[in-house]
């Protein structure tokens, strides 16, 4: 009987242990979610491009800004070279709350709201300035921005990513029958595919990681994009000829997941947005300054830059704006950008 009853002083004191452990844990784990933490939230931010992108260099600096600012509440990992994934990937894994952030590709955007397609067509944009006064003007943009928070997410702004022209394996590109037959990789959207197909080649979707084999192999006979992604990806050692085509200058917006956002304080919220508008701009400056090295380095492993007569690609395009501006919210958001000219 003394045997048993003392078993049992052992089973419950064992019992209270597991118990008072499970709670404890419990209680770290609430305490670690929410504004409320003293430990600080990792940012995990998805990126396709490498360290020496100015996007990921901008990011850094937001990230050491954001982290003072809060002290220390937020710290921002970012991880190049599609680590996490190709971009269409991360964005769910953005929606889920898997990751924090991703910086994606404008067109992309068109899969959750066409109306995205508006920053996506050829030649809207007259240059860089032009860009950067309508992609992050709250006036324009507000509504359009955040109506993929029921989708689990809210875009914060919009890096400049680039004026895009078509490299090819073959021969230099100067009019839209050059490009005949030609299979150019663009971006995963219709938008993309179609404005190839009028540009005179064959528009073909594929991740950017792909592309270089595709190339190599014979799967693709180009692509399409600006002087650092050619040069940082090596496409010149697959695809020598680069044509200034200049067809269109896409945004790379700054995604977050919703819930996370909105869970921040009013504070960080705005020590959020103050920094990344600071980034932006730091992007903008450095964008330009590394174009110029790519293209001198790309020069040296033997690219063959050519300029072209771009009027003959905006007359061949033309028709697909008006076919793209569909909506009324698209119209009136065209319209605001060519005042801003």
């Amino acid at each position: 009987m003394k045997r048993l009853s003392y078993i049992s002083v052992i089973l419950v004191s064992v019992f209270l242990i597991v118990f008072l452990s499970a709670c404890g844990k419990a209680a770290d784990t609430t305490e670690n979610e929410g504004e409320e933490s003293s430990g600080a939230t990792v940012l995990k931010v998805a990126f396709n491009q490498p360290e020496n992108h100015p996007q990921f260099k901008a990011m850094e600096e937001f990230g050491e800004k954001l982290k003072e600012r809060t002290d220390g509440k937020y710290e921002v990992e970012i991880s190049p070279n599609e680590l996490l994934g190709a971009q269409r990937e991360t964005i769910e894994l953005v929606q889920s709350g898997t990751i924090a952030m991703s910086i994606v590709g404008g067109s992309l955007m068109e899969n959750f709201n066409e109306d995205f397609v508006v920053f996506n067509l050829p030649y809207v944009f007259d240059s860089k300035e032009h860009q950067k006064s309508v992609i992050n003007n709250e006036d324009i943009v507000g509504d359009l921005y955040h109506s993929v928070e029921d989708q689990g997410m809210i875009v914060l702004g919009a890096f400049h990513g680039g004026v895009r022209n078509v490299y090819n394996s073959q021969s230099p590109i100067e009019t839209p029958e050059d490009l005949a037959g030609m299979k150019i990789r663009v971006m995963e959207s219709d938008t993309n595919v179609q404005m190839m197909e009028k540009m005179g080649g064959v528009g073909t979707p594929m991740g950017q990681g792909e592309v270089y084999t595709a190339i190599q192999s014979g799967v693709l006979d180009g692509a399409e994009n600006n002087e650092l992604v050619y040069n940082d990806l090596k496409h010149v050692e697959v695809a020598p000829y680069y044509s200034y085509t200049q067809h269109v200058m896409l945004p790379d917006y700054l995604l977050i997941n919703a819930d996370l956002f909105k869970g921040m304080s009013e504070e960080h919220q705005a020590i959020f947005r103050e920094e990344l508008a600071n980034a932006i701009d730091l992007e903008y400056d450095l964008f330009e300054e590394d174009v110029d090295q790519a293209k001198k380095a790309a020069e040296e492993a033997g690219a063959q830059f050519n300029e072209v007569d771009v009027k003959v690609f905006q007359d061949a395009v033309r028709p697909l704006i008006e076919e793209k501006l569909t909506s009324e919210k698209a119209k009136e958001i065209y319209e605001k950008m060519q005042k801003l000219e």
